[in-house]
């Protein structure tokens, strides 16, 4: 762990922030998760396709690869003591990321609410995707049941 301040003791609806790190989405990395799940889409995998699409640049980086790595660079805030990922909904892809885009997370907690668990809590955040220039380029609400401090670290 990297601090002691992500227990469900420690979220109130309303918080927001933006995560410390970004990450830069190189080419190789893209191009190897895409073709890994077989994600055939030519806007993808096709540059020379892409010189005449409406977007007009390189090939497009697959959505999947952008909501993950917002959600990894939210984690260390939001679920370093998580004991399940609960739910992931209201996914969207905003815009379009380009190899070279570097991606920042933002969040917000939507809800703070009691388990079945007497050590654990669910909390729901909302999560944001943006490139340097603040274009939100991805979105979700997701549920995680998190730790409590008064049963884990008594």
């Amino acid at each position: 762990m990297t601090e002691d301040s992500a227990w469900f003791e420690s979220f109130e609806v309303g918080q927001r922030w933006r995560h410390f790190r970004g990450a830069t989405i190189d080419e190789v990395e893209n191009q190897l998760i895409t073709k890994l799940v077989m994600n055939t889409a030519q806007e993808h995998w096709n540059e020379a396709a892409m010189a005449d699409s409406p977007w007009g640049k390189s090939r497009l980086v697959f959505g999947l690869i952008t909501g993950s790595l917002t959600i990894g660079l939210a984690s260390q805030d939001t679920s370093e003591n998580a004991l399940a990922e609960l739910s992931l909904d209201g996914i969207r892809f905003k815009s379009g990321v380009f190899h070279g885009d570097t991606i920042y997370a933002y969040t917000q907690v939507l809800a703070v609410e009691p388990s079945d668990r007497p050590d654990a809590g669910i909390v729901e955040f909302q999560h944001w995707g943006a490139t340097a220039d603040t274009r939100i380029v991805f979105e979700c609400r997701r549920k995680v049941l998190i730790k409590r401090r008064s049963h884990w670290r008594a």
